[in-house]
């Protein structure tokens, strides 16, 4: 059986990947605090600090993980006899807000300490002699959901199970969004095949949503009529400007997330795959928000 040497077996990607492949690969999962002895063929680095939409989190947490970490698990690859070595990136190492579509070849310039301490990694990767035989796979997802994901998804799930309305319809815009079944099939290839060249790649589902249109989703996993109130957009920022000062549920990188356009390209990656994903992205956020229908019914 083939050998996965995994960080960040526990959390979400982790566990959605461990359940993927476990008929064909064996896992080495990577405890924290330790120093890592890699000895598997595959190295695959997921582990890393979230970002944190309420902003009370430490500078120096993101960049003790998402920096100093990857860098002690790549320099242990690099002396190591595996053969492949993918890093969950994000596309936040990039850019935070988008004028037009986001291309691996767009020049980086992060504003968080997030999306900063993603990019020093990338950095750290790329500046390091490769060694031949070896592949390297930096992939820049951008927001991924599936079964057991939590955050904006879950508080829009609630929203519209309640039957109240959706507040912020005034509002336009197209975003990428990435399932985790569209993932794991993206990891796999890459595992199985040896025609994938080395690289940086962006990860997105094919076709990009509006906010609106994810509301017409979960209402339509839920058996109801979506409900939408049309209020002032400038209305709705100095409520979010306010958020920030007195700590509401709704700020101003909250509201970004839920109504800026931030479309990203896949085409890159379906070049060197040269295949169609498992999922539209409808099909992915229909089975995401189907599980949380699923699990609230379990836990009533």
């Amino acid at each position: 059986m083939k050998t996965i040497f995994l960080t960040g077996s526990s959390g979400f990607v982790g566990t959605n990947l461990r359940l993927y492949l476990s008929t064909d690969y064996q896992f080495t999962n990577y405890i924290r605090d330790t120093k890592p002895d890699i000895r598997e063929e595959f190295v695959i680095h997921l582990a890393g600090k979230a970002h944190d939409t309420r902003n009370v989190s430490k500078p120096e947490a993101y960049y003790q993980v998402n920096t100093e970490l990857t860098h002690e698990i790549y320099d242990a690859f690099l002396v190591s006899s595996a053969r492949v070595f993918i890093v969950l990136s994000s596309v936040k190492a990039v850019a935070d807000e988008l004028e037009s579509t986001l291309t691996e070849e767009v020049i980086p310039n992060p504003q968080t300490h997030y999306g900063k301490s993603k990019l020093l990694a990338e950095q750290y990767i790329l500046s390091k002699p490769f060694p031949a035989g070896k592949r390297l796979y930096i992939l820049r997802p951008c927001m991924i959901h599936g079964p057991g994901n939590k955050g904006n998804l879950n508080l829009l799930f609630n929203l519209v199970s309640k039957g109240l309305p959706w507040p912020l319809a005034a509002f336009t815009n197209k975003r990428s969004f990435c399932s985790i079944d569209n993932l794991c099939f993206i990891i796999k290839e890459i595992l199985e095949r040896e025609d994938i060249p080395s690289g940086i790649y962006n990860i997105a589902d094919d076709q990009p949503l509006s906010t609106n249109e994810l509301i017409r989703c979960i209402a339509r996993s839920q058996s109801r009529k979506p409900h939408f109130l049309y209020l002032p957009v400038s209305f709705i920022r100095w409520i979010a400007r306010l958020g920030d000062w007195i700590h509401l549920p709704l700020n101003t990188e909250r509201l970004n997330k839920l109504t800026q356009t931030y479309m990203v390209s896949n085409q890159k990656l379906h070049k060197a795959i040269g295949k169609s994903f498992p999922l539209t992205a409808e099909e992915g956020l229909m089975k995401t928000l189907l599980s949380f229908g699923a699990n609230k019914k379990h836990s009533m």
